[in-house]
């Protein structure tokens, strides 16, 4: 096949660092959510949605083929870091956790991630960050060390 095609769907989770809650404020986080998808974007790794609460990120995107999933994920945490600290002294510290869990999604479970996702206030108001990320972990199959998945 002379062509190369790729439809790669990815949930991006990641954190601020130490979950401190520094994305209180609504019109900041929107911001935010808008800017990271416009970097994603860049990166041709087409977002579908973006969303999270004070404390962490979920973003919903066709996954390029021309980046790996890391160089996406620092590219994103950098830009956006230096976006938010540029915001004001309330943000002058800010800073990413170091890690990030990525999920595979199928075409068929698109629509059920993305309601996910918009969902985050309330699913939030009910279940803390620490438990929806084991939570997904585990519905992934993926082994962790507690030790190593929080800074």
């Amino acid at each position: 096949m002379p062509q190369s095609l790729s439809a790669v769907y990815i949930h991006l989770i990641f954190s601020t660092k130490d979950r401190r809650p520094l994305l209180r404020d609504k019109t900041t986080r929107d911001a935010l959510h808008s800017y990271l998808g416009s970097i994603s974007k860049q990166l041709d790794c087409i977002p579908i949605l973006v969303g999270g609460v004070e404390d962490h990120v979920h973003l919903l995107a066709r996954f390029a083929r021309t980046i790996s999933q890391a160089e996406w994920v620092k590219e994103l945490k950098r830009v956006s870091n230096n976006w938010l600290r540029e915001k004001g002294r309330d943000y002058g510290d800010f800073e990413w956790q170091g890690g990030y869990a990525a999920f595979s999604v199928s075409q068929s479970n698109l629509e059920a991630v993305k309601q996910y996702i918009a969902n985050q206030e309330e699913h939030h108001r009910k279940v803390p960050f620490q438990d929806e990320l084991r939570t997904l972990l585990r519905r992934h199959e993926i082994e962790w060390d507690e030790k190593y998945l929080w800074d």
